[in-house]
């Protein structure tokens, strides 16, 4: 996320409702998006997709090609919403409709979707584009028209060090903080560690890549062979086998769901070659894991930071039941113990945060709002992490915990990392 912009909205941004202007010549109320007119402060701002008793959002997810196992996020979010619009009279007295567009994992089709959603559907804003391909695909043309793009699911590093695009953010703890966990990692338990890299060949993969080469710098910590992947591939086994040759005692595994679970197969399958695996946090759901079997993934290193449901340390847990039951209740056909459901519950969770602490109920206030967070708790996420954001920092979420699959789940193991003191702010 590359934080606010140049001028007015950047000296602003913790200001939150000082900025009236609505370049796209849409009043408050005015337009065929409709709305209330907003007073005071709030007059002149973008209230498109927002009423007094409604609030209109749109996604876009992979719910069909090479990431489709992603699909499994809106199911949470809508769950979330739901209960919400049911049971607390939605957010802020304001029920949530959350329509979700398919874009295949394909960037001209997200442009297509976001345009769809913005202009004849006229969402007040894009709550989760997801990949880093199709968000940066469609990041122009939103902050063109000047719609919120919120909570993007990706971790891409652009997000919070861009200083042009004031109207994106992100959520998730970017590829780059992520990266600096794992480096830490194996500094302190594998200091002499061979490391071989399998990436996906785009902005996503590289930013990992690269942040990684980066933390290890100056240590006995090596990256000695890399391959990289298009989303195209067929397979990444012809990748597997060239990375197997260089002995390396750790592999990388920066890959989306369905290249992180063929990566993990073939390693299994390569008896000759028997690295620590560290898979990235965005193919680490038991969803991947499990058609690889449970069996062959023993060991495998990942991060997170929010709560796992099956993990049983959260049986208890009252979020956790709560988000077990509302589940049941408004997504009976979802398994609750899918992780990327409750990825969806957590960061619909964010939004309801962040639209409350929205000074103005228009597009202006939840872009301030986002840019404000002040160490908000959100009851999904880990013990520890919340989200915090700032005008010199976009990133909401900077903190991740280590876990390692033992039996048929993840463990948590030491402490929860804030990246932010342990390594400093990233910045452009």
């Amino acid at each position: 996320m590359r934080v606010s912009a140049i001028g007015c909205t950047a000296l602003l941004l913790l200001a939150v409702a000082a900025c009236g202007g609505r370049d796209t010549g849409e009043a408050a109320g005015g337009g065929t998006g409709g709305g209330t007119a907003a007073s005071g402060q709030c007059a002149g701002q973008q209230t498109t997709g927002i009423t007094d008793t409604s609030i209109k959002l749109g996604g876009i997810y992979p719910l069909s090609g090479p990431a489709s196992a992603y699909g499994d996020i809106p199911k949470g979010i809508k769950a979330y919403f739901d209960y919400v619009n049911a049971e607390q009279n939605g957010i802020g007295g304001r029920k949530v409709e959350f329509v979700v567009r398919d874009d295949g994992y394909q960037p001209p089709k997200a442009v297509e979707e976001a345009r769809r959603l913005v202009e004849q559907e006229e969402v007040f804003a894009l709550f989760q584009t997801l990949g880093t391909p199709s968000t940066t695909a469609v990041w122009d043309y939103t902050n063109q028209r000047k719609v919120p793009q919120i909570f993007v699911a990706t971790g891409a590093s652009q997000w919070g060090t861009d200083t042009s695009h004031p109207w994106t953010i992100g959520w998730q703890p970017n590829y780059v903080s992520e990266s600096r966990v794992y480096a830490q990692y194996l500094k302190k338990e594998k200091p002499d560690a061979k490391v071989a890299v399998l990436y996906q060949n785009d902005d996503f993969g590289k930013d990992l890549l690269n942040g990684f080469k980066r933390a290890t710098d100056g240590s006995q910590v090596q990256v000695v062979a890399e391959q990289s992947y298009e989303v195209s591939d067929p397979s990444v086994d012809p990748q597997m086998r060239n990375l197997a040759e260089s002995k390396a005692d750790v592999f990388l595994n920066v890959t989306t769901p369905k290249f992180g679970s063929q990566a993990l197969a073939a390693d299994a399958k390569n008896t000759s070659w028997n690295p620590l695996h560290i898979v990235n946090n965005v193919a680490a759901s038991v969803t991947v894991l499990q058609p690889v079997g449970f069996e062959n993934v023993q060991g495998v290193v990942s991060s997170t930071y929010y709560k796992d449901p099956n993990d049983p340390i959260w049986a208890d847990d009252a979020e956790m039941k709560l988000y077990r039951q509302k589940m049941e209740q408004y997504a009976p056909g979802a398994d609750p113990n899918v992780p990327y459901h409750a990825f969806g519950w957590a960061v619909a969770s964010s939004f309801h945060k962040a639209m409350d602490a929205a000074a103005c109920p228009t597009r202006e206030g939840l872009r301030d709002s986002v840019r404000n967070l002040q160490n908000v708790q959100v009851d999904m996420l880990l013990p520890g992490v919340t989200m915090q954001t700032g005008q010199d920092d976009g990133f909401p979420i900077e903190s991740m915990q280590l876990m390692q699959f033992k039996g048929e789940r993840w463990e948590l193991f030491g402490d929860v990392i804030d990246t932010r003191k342990e390594f400093g702010p990233l910045t452009n």
